[in-house]
């Protein structure tokens, strides 16, 4: 990989990123170990397919052209595989239906053949919202794991090439791409369509909508033009906070994150990265398997480039459940002691106007990245699969002369209200808070809340569904200080679906002036804003969980601060009440959700990831 970029010397590493990442070493010591003893066993140094008998084979090449097929029969060329998560109505992955041709001819130029393993499913949480189908939202992050594996269980295949953007897809991708750990996994982005309405304006219309005051028209015209190309939507939810950690863990090559889709460049990319897989199979010499690129650090910088940017509280889900397939156990006090020394330095749409064009224009993630390892926040003695540490991963791509060259990130921010120094944060602290008390353990997103809404105390609200929340906000019930507690929302009662059609409502509530929260076992949103929200609350109330004991008018403390989330009710009082029990039949049938019976009997509490893998 060409670059212009000399390596400093390494400043010393933040005490407390030592001392998180030294701790959960520890935790991890039993099954790191066996993971990594796993993968040692599967590894090997010829052809993946010379393992398999000439039956095999023979299926495995029969609809190639030539030269592939001749390349196949002679086990000489290593095989990657892609695993695409292409389809065209979803705008984020319908630029992939390009990509493998371009992956094959690139493949060829390298000494290589790649073929399309499988596809995995990917389903839109921006379609689903508010739906029944939004209650297979989470578990599909474990049918695109086990997908994965399917996809590369044949036996065929020396790395992998994983194509895919949102919400589930990139951690399910990486999830079953570590059950294979032996081989490489280069993550190719597919990159943000470009900036349409701004963000502000969008989300002005959607309070006036829930509000009654525009009409159906306006508000469809409104996301129209929010989300009108290919590509990913530009706010920083899920779907960009997977780019990002892609970016800082080493899997993707470097800068390629938010470079836009159908450009000169991000095609650049894409034959740079199906090269860059060739050259990092057991048959080279630069054997780098995704075990040893996946390893405590690399969850760290993780967790540490989640808190810089403010990004999805989902990947309090996410991360866990990746680093528990690569034998790692995280729980949410390491996230919420990196968050008290982690700076934010980002301010993208929830947490700000602007998106993540005007992110990757103002400094993007080499920039980020930089400021993070020179303040000793981020391991840079990593791998990462450009075959160097991160701080050496920290450039910026452009096509040069003669070709697609990497160059210095930025050392100034080019605009200090999006993207700003460590000298200079937004925040001192990072965007995610782990709250603990009567009610639990929950987890809350603090980067866009206002400070004079870091400690709410209100009397509680109690509702089993979204839509009855809604319909009690249309009925004017709750124009007042309260807390809005949801319950039966976790992985076991429905599948733990987004609440994300709450926030226009209580945000309409909180500019009124009213002190407002939510409470739930349930997600709220990769993009959570401004109303605090207490989410993914364990135990849920399907599993007993207390939050079943909460009644209308009990008062609630929620502080963000002193990471405190309580029931003010006299603990005699407290300890006798019953939990509240409730029909989940109709949770069970219906969009496909009889087809999930086993993962909502068998899922994890969400601190464990939330799922079966």
């Amino acid at each position: 990989m060409k670059s212009d970029l000399s390596t400093p010397t390494a400043p010393s590493l933040h005490p407390r990123v030592r001392e998180v990442t030294e701790r959960i070493r520890e935790r991890s010591r039993e099954p790191r170990a066996a993971y990594a003893g796993r993968m040692a066993a599967q590894a090997g140094g010829e052809p993946a397919r010379k393992r398999i008998s000439c039956a095999n084979l023979a299926h495995g090449f029969a609809a190639s052209g030539s030269p592939d097929k001749q390349a196949l029969r002679e086990l000489r060329w290593p095989n990657l595989a892609i695993v695409t998560a292409y389809n065209d109505m979803l705008s984020a992955h319908q630029p992939y239906e390009r990509f493998p041709g371009l992956i094959r001819a690139a493949a060829r130029e390298a000494g290589a053949t790649a073929q399309v393993a499988g596809g995995v499913p990917a389903m839109c949480d921006g379609v689903t919202q508010g739906q029944p189908g939004m209650e297979l939202s989470l578990f599909s992050r474990d049918v695109i794991a086990m997908s994965t594996g399917i996809a590369l269980s044949h036996g065929m295949f020396d790395a992998a090439l994983c194509l895919g953007v949102c919400d589930k897809i990139v951690p399910g991708l990486l999830i079953g791409a570590l059950a294979f750990g032996q081989l490489p996994a280069v993550f190719v982005p597919a990159g943000p369509m470009p900036s349409g309405l701004p963000n502000k304006e969008k989300a002005r219309i959607r309070q006036l909508f829930a509000e009654g005051l525009v009409g159906r028209d306006a508000l469809l015209e409104s996301e129209a033009a929010s989300y009108h190309a290919a590509g990913t939507c530009t706010f920083y939810g899920t779907a960009n906070s997977n780019q990002m950690l892609m970016e800082v863990m080493g899997l993707h090559l470097p800068g390629s994150a938010f470079v836009p889709p159908n450009t000169p460049l991000r095609d650049a990319l894409t034959r740079a990265a199906t090269r860059r897989a060739a050259q990092i199979t057991a048959l080279g010499q630069e054997y780098l398997p995704l075990a040893q690129v996946v390893d405590e650090r690399s969850i760290v910088n993780a967790v540490v480039g989640l808190l810089a940017t403010g990004g999805s509280t989902n990947h309090t889900l996410h991360l866990v459940a990746i680093a528990r397939a690569a034998g790692i156990l995280v729980d949410w006090d390491d996230f919420s002691d990196l968050s008290d020394v982690v700076p934010l330095l980002a301010r993208i749409y929830p947490n700000g106007s602007a998106d993540v064009n005007h992110f990757h224009a103002a400094g993007g993630m080499g920039f980020l990245i930089n400021e993070l390892l020179g303040a000793g926040l981020m391991h840079e003695d990593v791998q990462t699969i450009s075959g160097a540490g991160l701080r050496a991963s920290a450039l910026e791509p452009w096509l040069s002369p003669g070709g697609l060259a990497w160059r210095t990130a930025p050392a100034v921010t080019g605009d200090s209200a999006i993207l700003r120094p460590v000298s200079d944060p937004f925040s001192a602290d990072g965007g995610l808070k782990l709250l603990r008390g009567n009610l639990g353990r929950s987890v809350i997103k603090v980067s866009a809340v206002g400070s004079q809404h870091r400690v709410i105390e209100a009397p509680a609200r109690v509702f089993d569904s979204q839509q009855a929340v809604l319909e009690s906000f249309q009925r004017g019930e709750l124009t007042r200080d309260v807390v809005v507690v949801i319950r039966f929302q976790g992985p076991r009662a429905n599948g733990m679906p987004e609440l994300h059609g709450l926030t226009p409502a209580l945000a309409s509530l909180q500019g009124k002036g009213h002190r407002v929260a939510l409470v739930t076992d349930g997600r709220m949103s990769g993009a959570s804003g401004a109303v605090p929200a207490a989410i993914h609350l364990t135990p849920e109330v399907a599993s007993g969980g207390p939050l079943g004991k909460v009644r209308d008018g009990d008062i609630i403390r929620l502080d963000s601060v002193q990471g405190m989330l309580e029931a003010l009710v006299p603990q005699e009082s407290w300890s006798r009440r019953p939990a509240a029990t409730a029909d989940l039949n109709g949770n069970a049938f219906g969009m496909g959700r009889e087809l999930f019976r086993a993962f909502r009997m068998n899922a994890a509490p969400a601190e464990e990831g939330g799922g079966i893998c």
